[in-house]
């Protein structure tokens, strides 16, 4: 959950080269089965797995939570990665832009209900975490006409939190350990919070701009619509309605003064 879609971030079907930009008729050939994607693949697959051995045997089993935790890291990391492979390589496809959102916020989800579901997390703290996710997914697709709210090392610091402190409640922790997780989670959220009520922000002063900036250009598209109409009307000989009726006024005028001389010389 890096804030940037694994596979949105630049793509190529040709040869790659580190750090180097292709051309766009290069990011249009970036094929579906590259290593971006295929990863982010991966990580979905690893979101119903990783719920059936969480809750194999009762889910209380510390073996089959270790299978869970081993599933939920390689989850995380290949979140990671695929992040790293799509920015240094440009791979870029509708795909890639849709599933790692999707996959990033499945395998958290499931982590935090599923430990609601077992007694292990309270449900405030799952209900607090997703909503914000949620929400501030809405607010990019509600600000996305006008901008593209970008990731924040608030951010990213956010979800190395809420990862670490999920992989820790998903592991049979006692003792001081499971002490410490519960701090970890709460600082995960107040990240959570914090983090949120800044994109908030951004959000409302990225609509803002937009709208002022669509307002000016809308003043400016008429203000040109204007000058131009003026420009035609001062060239253009008038052929009005009004010139018709004067003109013919003339006309029926200029017509009685003949039939009065022609009467007088009879």
């Amino acid at each position: 959950m890096t804030g940037v879609p694994a596979s949105a971030a630049g793509g190529s079907g040709a040869k790659p080269v580190r750090g180097g930009k292709l051309g766009t008729a290069a990011v249009n050939q970036a094929s579906l089965w590259n290593i971006a994607n295929i990863l982010t693949m991966v990580r979905l697959l690893l979101v119903p797995g990783f719920v059936l051995l969480l809750f194999h045997d009762g889910g209380y089993d510390p073996i089959w939570r270790a299978f869970a935790w081993a599933a939920f890291a390689v989850a995380m990391i290949t979140d990671l990665f695929d992040g790293h492979l799509a920015r240094a390589y440009n791979l870029v496809t509708d795909f890639g832009k849709i599933a790692d959102p999707i996959a990033d916020k499945a395998i958290m989800g499931a982590a935090l209900v599923s430990l609601s579901v077992l007694g292990d997390l309270p449900w405030w703290i799952t209900g607090v975490i997703l909503a914000r996710e949620l929400g501030i997914t809405l607010m990019r697709f509600w600000v996305i006409r006008h901008a593209v709210i970008p990731a924040s090392r608030g951010g990213k610091l956010k979800t190395l939190a809420q990862g670490t402190a999920a992989g820790m409640y998903v592991l049979a922790l006692t003792g001081p350990l499971a002490t410490l997780r519960f701090w970890v989670m709460m600082v995960a959220v107040v990240l959570t919070v914090v983090t949120g009520l800044d994109y908030v922000r951004q959000a409302v002063v990225l609509r803002r701009q937009g709208l002022a900036a669509e307002r000016a250009a809308a003043a400016e598209c008429a203000a040109e619509a204007t000058e131009a109409l003026q420009a035609t009307v001062g060239t253009e000989p008038a052929t009005g309605p009004a010139t018709g009726s004067v003109a013919g006024a003339k006309d029926v005028r200029a017509a009685a003064e003949a039939r009065d001389a022609a009467e007088a010389e009879r």
